[in-house]
């Protein structure tokens, strides 16, 4: 059970890294309001006005009603962060959360119990009743 939780975890780290170092790009060509191509990684198709629009007049130009989106998702570019941009108290932080986080899973040995091997006294008799003390 613990190998398989470990793979698991291995795998999702990984799997992390992977995605927040990975950037793409999502590339849409628009005719009008409508939405001709969807490309990612690449530039979207155009819809062929942009070839008409070329052959006709300049007025014609100005008046276009194709145009292009691009959303760019960046990813992190540096994974190897300085300890030396954290502050004090997050030092501080970090070496309390260690330390007491460690000591959370260390197996303290059982104490040695020093009569064990004595047994109980004999009971002659009841005292409470002897003495007729009683709690009330």
């Amino acid at each position: 059970m613990k190998t398989i939780l470990h793979k698991i975890t291995a795998i999702t780290m990984a799997c992390v890294v992977i995605f927040t170092t990975m950037s793409f790009t999502v590339d849409m060509h628009y005719c009008g309001d409508i939405l001709v191509d969807v490309a990612l990684f690449k530039d979207a198709k155009d819809c062929g006005m942009g070839m008409a629009m070329a052959q006709s007049s300049s007025d014609m130009k100005e008046m276009s009603c194709c145009h292009n989106e691009q959303i760019v998702i960046k990813g992190q570019d540096e994974l190897k962060h300085s300890l030396q941009k954290i502050s004090l108290e997050q030092q501080q932080f970090l070496v309390a959360f260690y330390d007491s986080y460690i000591h959370l899973f260390e197996i303290s040995a059982p104490q040695a119990i020093p009569f064990d091997g004595y047994p109980p006294p004999d009971i002659v008799s009841d005292l409470t009743i002897l003495h007729e003390q009683f709690l009330i």
